[in-house]
């Protein structure tokens, strides 16, 4: 068995409350200021890292933070190899520039996929070690000695021979005249001294005591407030305003009217609210109006039944499902939005010379191009401001708002801030695709002898990153992420990709992209196969885990520490998953009870993960939480319907979210890896839904292929 840490958690509002006091507390030292520009002499050795005179050491994050913890564990592994002292480390949010900042794993700047850490480890490892031995060079050369015998730690260069000592702010200028060596040596992992460790978050402060900045928040002087209202139909336009008794409300100002939406510009939101409420409104609402539900359905199943573009395919598969027991299904995944605790907004300037924008986005470079575009500037002329998100799920991966701002801003005389309703923005997302995913298998000697699953679904990347796709033969990779790496030993399978564009609805990247699609329907099939095979879930997936040691271990664990085969009451059942998702191992138990009524109660959630080398245990945790309670709240409640193509959810009291009294005691278990880090911002959340589905199963003998849960079909007597 692998050396194991074991971080248990059980939240509850009491302990919250008084953890997150004592983080206030103790970890003012550790505030995040913000960076002052580049001064004459300080030490900038790459695009990552500034050492001024005074020994300050501002860390440029390539990556966004949105509750992740990025702005944390991606200065741990700078200021690791670089020696830095951590207590004299800032972090400034780099400015859009795809040449410097580009993900190395999506090839565009941009913070998505869980890979932060794991696409920037290397990078930003060389560049803290070369920056470090630039600084060692230095010292060398003011003590005459040979570099070799100097040694650097928390912030200064050491000469153990003679006891000297400089601090890397009086070397930042002989440092800037040395070379950077083009491969330094990297430390042993077991000579870190900051990676590893449960560091305190260095954005924690300032979200405690209100200083932190987020897009919602910024106020540039003689800003103006506007709200907006695009057309309820996908796709429609704009066909007579009347205003009259808009512009009669204190506050308001101004009335833009462009061909695809409407916004009230005030002194404040309040006004611009009342202001667009009073708006009369004629839509011409164009070819989508009678778009529904049940069309985008029907569509996805005929698509479906088609043969697909061959993702993966290994040994006989057709040979080998003509032998043994024969068992399918088919599942079923809605559209979903993000409704992000910060919704939509974009403050912009415009003047005929320059366009100014302060926005949380995933992808600035992006929405630099955007503004450039829709204003005609030169890309230099645009500057944006990028601050933190408050949540991003992959909707700010869009740039749809932003280019919506511009156009409102153009109208606008001085700064405006547009800011969404609730409303405006679920009934505006670009929402998770639904999959339709239809698989085959046969049993031999209590083994999967064939497997053939065919992924029906819309390809985001072929919009959003067209060279990926064409480049790839018009199969989505994402889509078929989890899928065509299915972790079991099969020797003989077939993934097939159909790509089906829903009528109207516009889709985008939701936290999890392709595997909490594939995740559930794999890990959901594989528990139905168990059961025809008479196997024990756990022994079942154990049995073809010989060659993924790393997932073996931690299904093995999760069960352990579970208590997978401890008895439990009447409608009352565990559900376990396991998946290789964004390079980290995951296994997941959901204990979950089944009342007369349908009404699910979640007990407790157990999850076991080998994610490589973890940069910050506390981080790893707390996005696992935030992962499992994200997906199982979209299993329970999560789905957009449409109807005369318009998205009937408007909010939070007909787009639940699970609250915290329904949330049980989660319980991570990580694994010690010398593997290299792996992604954990959405594991969590493709883990959740297929467990609680074979919980539900294993509780009351019903198998629900389509989410969200029907509560129907779990009361006592309704059973499908």
């Amino acid at each position: 068995m692998a050396d194991i840490a074991d971080i248990k958690i059980a939240p509850s509002r009491r302990t919250l409350l008084k953890t997150g006091a004592a983080a206030g507390t103790l970890l003012f030292a550790f505030r995040m200021p913000i960076a002052q520009a580049a001064l004459a002499g300080d030490f900038e050795p790459n695009a990552f890292i500034r050492i001024a005179r005074d020994g300050k050491v501002t860390l440029i994050m390539p990556q966004v933070e949105m509750g992740q913890g990025v702005y944390t564990s991606i200065p741990m592994i700078l200021a690791e190899e670089l020696d830095a002292a951590w207590d004299a480390v800032s972090v400034e949010a780099a400015p859009p520039n795809e040449a410097l900042y580009a993900n190395p794993l999506l090839h565009v700047q941009a913070t998505g996929n869980s890979n932060s850490v794991r696409a920037f480890w290397l990078p930003l490892r060389k560049a803290g070690a070369a920056a470090r031995a630039m600084l060692i060079g230095a010292a060398a050369k003011r003590w005459n000695v040979d570099p070799s015998t100097c040694t650097a730690g928390n912030g200064e260069v050491s000469h153990a021979a003679s006891g000297r000592k400089l601090s890397y702010g009086v070397l930042a200028d002989d440092a800037a005249k040395q070379s950077a060596p083009a491969d330094p040596p990297l430390k042993d992992p077991k000579d870190f001294r900051l990676i590893g460790k449960p560091l305190k978050r260095l954005d924690t402060p300032d979200k405690v005591n209100g200083k932190a900045l987020y897009g919602i928040d910024m106020m540039p002087p003689g800003v103006k407030i506007a709200t907006l209202a695009a057309c309820p139909v996908f796709g429609g336009k704009v066909g007579h305003v009347d205003d009259s008794a808009a512009k009669t409300i204190a506050g308001v100002r101004q009335v833009v009217v462009l061909d695809d939406l409407v916004a009230v510009v005030a002194d404040h939101f309040w006004a611009a609210k009342q202001g667009l409420e009073a708006l009369e409104i004629v839509w011409n609402e164009g070819a989508n109006a009678n778009v529904d539900s049940a069309q985008v359905w029907k569509q996805i199943r005929k698509s479906g039944e088609k043969s697909g573009l061959v993702a993966r395919s290994a040994g006989d598969e057709q040979k080998a499902l003509g032998e043994g027991e024969k068992h399918e299904a088919r599942y079923e995944l809605p559209f979903l939005a993000h409704a992000p605790m910060e919704p939509m907004n974009c403050v912009v300037h415009v003047t005929p010379e320059s366009c100014e924008i302060w926005v949380g986005s995933q992808v600035c470079g992006r929405t630099q191009a955007i503004a450039a575009k829709v204003t005609g500037l030169p890309l230099e002329k645009v500057t944006v401001h990028n601050q933190l998100l408050g949540g991003g799920f992959g909707r700010r991966l869009e740039v749809d708002a932003t280019e919506k701002a511009v156009r409102i801003a153009q109208k606008v005389d001085g700064p405006v801030k547009v800011l969404y309703t609730r409303e405006e923005d679920i009934r505006h997302d670009v929402y998770r695709p639904v999959y339709y995913d239809q698989l085959t298998a046969t049993l031999k000697d209590g083994r999967i002898n064939g497997w053939h699953h065919r992924i029906t679904g819309s390809s985001i990347v072929a919009r959003w990153l067209p060279p990926a796709f064409t480049g790839n033969h018009d199969i989505d990779f994402d889509a078929v992420d989890s899928a065509i790496d299915i972790p079991y030993d099969i020797a003989n399978l077939r993934i097939e990709y159909v790509r089906d564009e829903p009528p109207a609805v516009p889709t985008g990247f939701w936290r999890g992209v392709g595997p909490n699609n594939n995740v559930f329907a794999i890990e959901s099939f594989i528990d139905e196969l168990a059961l025809k095979a008479g196997k024990d879930p756990v022994a079942f997936r154990v049995a073809m885990l010989d060659k993924t040691p790393r997932l073996k271990a931690s299904v093995q664990l999760v069960a352990e520490k579970s208590g997978w085969n401890k008895p439990l009451g009447r409608r009352i059942a565990r559900g376990l998953s396991a998946q290789v998702s964004f390079a980290s191992f995951i296994a997941t138990v959901v204990e979950a009870e089944i009342d007369e009524d349908g009404e699910i109660h979640l007990r407790r959630i157990t999850s076991a993960v080998d994610t490589g080398i973890g940069v910050n245990p506390d981080t790893i945790v707390a996005q696992l939480q935030g992962g499992l309670i994200f997906g199982l709240t979209a299993a329970l409640y999560g789905e957009i319907t449409i109807d005369k193509g318009r998205v009937q959810q408007s909010n939070f009291n007909d787009y639940r979210m699970l609250r915290i009294n329904q949330t049980p005691p989660i319980d991570i278990h990580l694994i010690k890896s010398g593997e290299a880090p792996g992604g954990i911002g959405e594991t969590g959340a493709t883990a959740g839904p297929p467990a609680l589905a074979n919980a539900i199963a294993a509780a009351t003998g019903i198998r629900l292929r389509r989410l969200p849960i029907d509560r129907n079909l779990l009361a006592t007597g309704k059973k499908a």
